[in-house]
C-alpha cells in the first residue's frame, strides 16, 4: 500500500492522550478505529489513582499543565474543564534554612546571554563545560545541572541546548496550574469521544508484534489477539518501540528513536493526618506551593491552594536511575527521610502521622519503561525521520516525536496525535 492510497481501517497503538487523540480525529473524520492498549485502563502515564486514597484524585504520572499548552486547553474548554491556576508560596532550603524561594545564582544574567549566543547545538553539560568552566561558576553550573536534570528528567550529557533554550524561554507563556478533577477527567472525555465516533478500544492487547498482511497489516498481540486493518498509528514510548516487531522500513524508521532522550521520574505521595508542615518552627508555610531542597528527595509540593494533607515527591532524571531498584516501600521511607531533613525532624515524627503513600517509579512500568521524552542534539532529525512514513501503512505519533518547546508534556503528546491525524487524512485528501 502506498503512502498516496485510501485508507478506512487504522489501528492505534497505546490509549494515552496521543492515541487518543489521534483515534478521536480519524473516528470523527468517519475512519474505522481501534484502539490496542496494554493496560487494563486508558491514560498511560496519566495515572489518576482512586480517590479514597488521598481524598482526592491523585495523579501518579503527569499532574500539571504547562505554559500556553493550547491543544490542551482547547480540548479543557471542549470537555467544560476548567484550570485550577497554581498559587501559593514557594520556599527552599538548598542554603539550610527555610526561605522563600530560591537564592539569586550568581552569574545567571551572564549564563542567558551566552545562551542566546549559541548557534550550533551541543549537550548542555558541554555547553556550561566551555563557557562556565572555573569554581567561580560551580553554583551556576549546579543549578543548570539540577534544573535539566530535576525539570526535564534529562541527563545533561545529552540533552539539547537549543531545546533547553526554547522551552525556558517559552516557560512563561500562559498561566500554569492543574486540571480540576484532575488530567484523568480529560482522558474520560477523550475516551467517551472515541466511543461516540464509533472507535472501539480494547483494553489489555499487548501487541508485539506488526506484519505485512494483504494490502494492509496485522498486529499480533501476546494473548494470540490478531487485529487487521489498513494501516497503524504507534503511540507508545520510545523504549516499547524496540519491544515491538515491525516490518522493515518501520522498524529502521523506529530505530532513530534512539537518538531521543527519555528520563525517569519516581513520584511519592504522602497523605498525612494534618498539614503539620504549615506551622514549623514559628513560620508560616500554610501556602506552601513548592518546596525545593539538597535532599535525597529535593522536590516536593502541595495541593494548595485546596486543603489536602498531601505531599509529593519529585525525583527525576539519572539520579532516579540510580535508585530504581528499590521497593516501593524503600522509596516511600527515603521520602519520609528526606522530609525529615528538610525540615529538621525525626524520620518517626513524620512517619507517625501518615495514613497513606505510594511510590510511582516509572522505569518499572513494563509500557512505559521511563516517564518522558527529551531532546538531544540528534533529536530533530530523529523526529523527522519518524514522522515521514516509509510505507503507508505504519505511522508514529506521541510526546517524543512533539517539536515544539513542551516536549515531555501532555501538551506534546495531544499535539502530535493531533498532527498525525491531520497528516494522514491530509495525504487521503
Amino acid at each position: 500500500m502506498t503512502a498516496g492510497a485510501h485508507l478506512t481501517h487504522f489501528l492505534v497503538i497505546g490509549a494515552g492522550a496521543a492515541g487518543l487523540m489521534t483515534a478521536r480525529e480519524l473516528a470523527r473524520a468517519g475512519r474505522r478505529v481501534a484502539i490496542l492498549e496494554a493496560r487494563d485502563r486508558c491514560g498511560g502515564r496519566i495515572y489518576p489513582l482512586p480517590i479514597w486514597e488521598f481524598g482526592y484524585p491523585a495523579e501518579g504520572g503527569a499532574e500539571f499543565v504547562h505554559g500556553a499548552a493550547t491543544v490542551t486547553r482547547s480540548l479543557m474548554r471542549e470537555a467544560g474543564l476548567r484550570l485550577q491556576r497554581r498559587a501559593g508560596t514557594r520556599w527552599s532550603a538548598r542554603t539550610g534554612a527555610l526561605l522563600p524561594d530560591d537564592p539569586p545564582v550568581p552569574y545567571e544574567d551572564r549564563f542567558y546571554r551566552a545562551l542566546l549566543a549559541v548557534k550550533h547545538d551541543l549537550p548542555i553539560a558541554e555547553f556550561l563545560e566551555t563557557q562556565f568552566s572555573g569554581p567561580r561558576y560551580d553554583r551556576l553550573r549546579r543549578a543548570i545541572t539540577r534544573t535539566v536534570e530535576g525539570y526535564d528528567a534529562a541527563d545533561p550529557h545529552r540533552a539539547s541546548t537549543l531545546a533547553l533554550r526554547d522551552e525556558w524561554m517559552a516557560r512563561d507563556d500562559g498561566e500554569h496550574g492543574r486540571i480540576a478533577g484532575g488530567y484523568g477527567a480529560l482522558i474520560a472525555y477523550l475516551g467517551t469521544e472515541c466511543r461516540k465516533h464509533g472507535a472501539a478500544i480494547h483494553l489489555g492487547a499487548a501487541v508485539s508484534a506488526i506484519d505485512k498482511a494483504g494490502g494492509g497489516i496485522a498486529a499480533r498481540c501476546r494473548d494470540g489477539a490478531v487485529f487487521e486493518a489498513d494501516a497503524a498509528i504507534l503511540t507508545v514510548p520510545p523504549p516499547i518501540l524496540s519491544e515491538i516487531a515491525l516490518p522493515r522500513p518501520a522498524r529502521e524508521q523506529a530505530a532513530a528513536a534512539a537518538d531521543i532522550g527519555y528520563g525517569n521520574v519516581i513520584k511519592i505521595l504522602l497523605r498525612f493526618t494534618t498539614k503539620w508542615w504549615a506551622d514549623h518552627g514559628g513560620r508560616d508555610l500554610a501556602d506552601l506551593s513548592f518546596l525545593i531542597s539538597d535532599a535525597t528527595v529535593p522536590t516536593w509540593w502541595t495541593q494548595h491552594p485546596a486543603s489536602h494533607s498531601v505531599l509529593t515527591g519529585w525525583f527525576a532524571g539519572p539520579k532516579a536511575d540510580r535508585v530504581s531498584s528499590l521497593t516501593d516501600d524503600e522509596l516511600v521511607e527515603m521520602g519520609l527521610a528526606s522530609l525529615a531533613e528538610i525540615f529538621d525532624l525525626a524520620t518517626d515524627r513524620t512517619r507517625r502521622d501518615l495514613v497513606a503513600s505510594r511510590a510511582i517509579n516509572w522505569a518499572k512500568d513494563p509500557f512505559a519503561r521511563g516517564a518522558y521524552s527529551y531532546a538531544t542534539p540528534q533529536t530533530r532529525r530523529a523526529q523527522s525521520t519518524m514522522r515521514n512514513p516509509a510505507s503507508g501503512a505504519i505511522f508514529f505519533a506521541g510526546e517524543a516525536l512533539y517539536g515544539g518547546p513542551d516536549m515531555g508534556t501532555v501538551e506534546a503528546a495531544l499535539a502530535s496525535g493531533l498532527e498525525a491525524a491531520r497528516v494522514i487524512l491530509t495525504k487521503e485528501s
